[in-house]
């Protein structure tokens, strides 16, 4: 019996050790990603600037256009929210040794989170799913970890008031962090002066067909010119309008005005199939003054 045993033991050992001289070999990262991101501190609302940088490996190849990941998780290891996007160059076009860079604009999600964050990221196929290994630091699964953040409570913003000339606010159906607000004809926004320079992010677009031509919206701040421009049919776009001290005056609150040239009713557009009977002007994802 005691040989039985001692025979089977040796079988076992012999297929775990066949099965470890069959198993693939890690493959080699494909690439170094670090993330930077302007501010460490970040109030939840308010704007954020991520820097992406990838070094190619040497001897790196990419079949396909991969994605990549991008999750801020709290200390628990619970997504807080995610930037998954497409690089800005795809990565069947990147070369070994090649180093991309880009900026994205991301607006901190209204979370019930405050605390350290940290930033993962990694290369994903969209078809399959599958990750792509990394050099950095590993959380597991091909996620890295890259950058951390600290997020603040939204009253460290300034506090500012969508006064006159705007719709309720609405939420996208399938994305409950995804808002806007229509501006009417002509809308009004006021803001604590922070008695310093300051930028003004302006994030809008009109989704609409019904505007061949873009509309004109003009700015102004305490009855003085600010800064106008076009608002093209279909694209959104993210505006950062600098304020300067001297145009904020020496009020506690500051106003911004906003007009458009040109709006329209839904409901009176026979094409739209419509009965919404609001006058609409340009929708407005976020509307922040940052004096950071």
């Amino acid at each position: 019996m005691k040989h039985l045993i001692l025979f089977a033991c040796v079988g076992v050992l012999a297929s775990a050790g066949a099965a470890c001289r069959h198993k693939e070999p890690e493959q080699p990262p494909v690439a170094t990603a670090t993330v930077t991101v302007n501010h460490d501190k970040a109030p939840l609302g308010s704007p954020l600037d991520m820097t992406y940088k990838w070094v190619v490996a040497s001897d790196a190849k990419f079949d396909e256009d991969y994605r990549v990941m991008v999750h801020v998780m709290d200390t628990d290891e619970e997504m807080i929210w995610n930037d998954d996007h497409n690089p800005d160059v795809p990565t069947r076009q990147w070369k070994p040794g090649q180093t991309i860079q880009y900026t994205r604009t991301l607006f901190v999600p209204i979370y019930p989170y405050v605390g350290e964050a940290a930033i993962e990221v990694g290369l994903y196929s969209p078809t399959t799913q599958k990750r792509l290994p990394l050099a950095g630091q590993s959380t597991g699964q091909r996620a890295y970890k890259v950058a951390k953040l600290q997020l603040q409570p939204q009253t460290e913003n300034l506090p500012s008031v969508f006064k006159e000339g705007w719709h309720p606010a609405e939420v996208a159906e399938h994305n409950q962090t995804v808002q806007w607000q229509w501006t009417k004809k002509d809308a009004s926004f006021t803001f604590k002066n922070p008695k310093k320079d300051c930028v003004f992010f302006f994030d809008v677009d009109n989704p609409g067909s019904v505007f061949r031509d873009p509309q004109h919206v003009q700015m102004t701040i305490n009855g003085q010119p600010l800064t106008d421009f076009n608002v093209e049919p279909g694209k959104r776009e993210l505006k950062r309008i600098p304020i300067k001290v001297d145009q904020l005056g020496q009020s506690e609150m500051a106003e911004l005005l906003i007009a458009v040239d040109k709006t329209y009713v839904p409901a009176l557009i026979p094409a739209a199939n419509s009965k919404d009977p609001r006058e609409l002007g340009i929708r407005v994802f976020h509307a922040f003054v940052d004096p950071r």
